[in-house]
């Protein structure tokens, strides 16, 4: 009879505790969803991508590019395998002749064949009175979308550690020449 009761016992013990542990899950998941970002902000970057004849004002360049590309002309097939380094200028507005708050500096390479589509990985540097440090960024880019998301994955200064998304969405272009992307910044981790 005791260790019946004692089995009983047990077995209560543990769905009590499965039941708590349940309900902390529900309410931890809920808590996540439930989160506004600590920080927004919005910026817009400007490339012109070297072509051969505008060394002068170019902001970035093709450094690796497969046999049917080169170096001064993105590559056919939607420009796969091309690699690209930029160093481009950060504006609070979308004039390319504003004042620059920093320099987004990283690389994009178009990675597939199909569609046209690229991979970031790149950074937002600012040395300004109002923002000093960085905000580091990677992700996949299905530029044919009229928004895409990226992830914050970190910063320094005044983002140290910083996490969230930033929402990406191509605000110009001239040819192939010239694009300003909208970067419109969440961040949820804020230090």
């Amino acid at each position: 009879m005791a260790a019946k009761k004692s089995n009983s016992m047990a077995i209560l013990i543990f769905l009590f505790l499965l039941c708590h542990i349940n309900f902390s899950i529900v309410e931890s998941a809920s808590k996540i969803r439930a989160r506004h970002p600590c920080k927004t902000l919005m910026f817009y970057f400007h490339d012109i991508i070297y072509n051969g004849e505008n060394a002068k004002n170019a902001t970035s360049a093709i450094v690796g590019a497969p046999a049917w590309g080169n170096f001064t002309k993105l590559g056919g097939q939607n420009h796969f395998g091309d690699l690209v380094i930029f160093d481009d200028p950060i504006t609070l507005d979308n004039n390319l002749h504003s004042t620059p708050v920093g320099r987004a500096q990283g690389f994009y390479f178009y990675d597939k064949k199909e569609i046209f589509t690229s991979w970031l990985g790149f950074s937002f540097v600012f040395n300004s009175t109002e923002h000093k440090g960085s905000i580091n960024f990677a992700g996949a880019d299905p530029l044919m979308n009229k928004t895409r998301d990226i992830s914050v994955i970190g910063g320094t200064g005044d983002f140290f550690m910083a996490r969230g998304i930033a929402t990406l969405m191509t605000d110009a272009f001239e040819g192939e020449v010239y694009f300003r992307l909208r970067v419109d910044i969440k961040l949820y981790e804020c230090w």
